[in-house]
């Protein structure tokens, strides 16, 4: 996962909030937790819970560390291959680049850019209160992703993931599918529908995944990257989609496996719709709303 040395980072997609007030062991969210739902949902990869129940707070100021400038340390892709932060800004230009001419090719309306935040411990966005516990999340409030760093070496430490940075860059491409089911309007499809194997939860997630892998497919024709990516990346990727699987999940958690408790699909699942979008290129083939998953 090679950026092309020359190209230049664009640093005001991405913003270096420090750390927090907050520690690593519960769970902020909006309105509140929300039980063992918002318990699985902030244990993997996701829309922030208090997006889908109702909660959530105005934005707010972080009160962390102050924010860090990235333009100084981010230019070029060399960068992005160097430093974790540079590498994070080299994937959101990148995923965003091609989401913006996806719908201006298929005649949508146009693309709207969303930040990525990244923070330490705690931060406030459009949906409330996080801290690390909640994983990555897409806040639709506020139409930012939130990342904590730390959490790549959780999917290693505590759900098995082989890791790398082609995991870490399915991670965010996921989270920037959400924005384009945010854009889209499909996000409003899953309504009361939120937990269960087929629930509208489920397929939204499988959507963000087979969305991630459609990015994979097309990542080099955006110009950020030198050559596609190799087997060995993929496989990244699909480990990492297959760790953070609700089955996976519950028997790590509660050592027995209930589908009707899922939210965002089994790990089969989950390696299922990266590769629709990985092999088809093709975002029109990512319809999880329709027929069975």
């Amino acid at each position: 996962m090679d950026f092309r040395d020359d190209v230049d980072l664009d640093t005001s997609q991405v913003e270096d909030r420090g750390g927090g007030g907050l520690s690593r062991g519960g769970i902020a969210i909006g309105g509140g937790a929300i039980g063992i739902v918002a318990l699985v949902v902030a244990l993997v990869t996701g829309v922030d819970p208090s997006a889908l129940f109702g909660g959530g707070e105005a934005p707010a100021v972080d009160q962390g560390r102050p924010a860090t400038d990235l333009s100084e340390q981010c230019t070029k892709g060399s960068d992005a291959d160097q430093s974790e932060k540079c590498r994070v800004v080299g994937v959101v230009n990148s995923v965003q680049r091609y989401w913006r001419d996806a719908f201006t090719e298929r005649a949508k309306e146009s693309y709207d850019d969303a930040r990525t935040v990244l923070f330490s411990g705690s931060t406030r966005s459009g949906c409330g209160q996080a801290d690390s516990a909640v994983g990555p999340f897409y806040c639709p409030a506020d139409r930012r992703v939130y990342l904590d760093l730390g959490f790549f070496t959780d999917l290693q430490q505590r759900f098995g993931a082989e890791g790398g940075p082609f995991a870490q860059a399915y991670v965010i491409a996921h989270e920037y599918g959400h924005h384009v089911q945010n854009l889209t309007g499909a996000m409003r499809r899953v309504g009361d529908d939120r937990q269960g194997a087929a629930s509208g939860s489920v397929r939204l997630e499988l959507q963000a995944d087979c969305y991630a892998g459609v990015w994979a497919k097309n990542a080099v024709d955006t110009g950020f990257y030198d050559k596609p990516f190799t087997s060995g990346d993929i496989r990244q990727a699909l480990d990492a989609a297959a760790a953070v699987g609700d089955d996976r999940i519950q028997e790590r958690t509660q050592g027995r496996v209930d589908p009707e408790g899922w939210t965002h699909g089994s790990a089969e699942q989950r390696v299922q719709w990266f590769t629709v979008g990985y092999q088809t290129g093709d975002p029109g083939r990512c319809d999880t709303f329709s027929g069975d998953i």
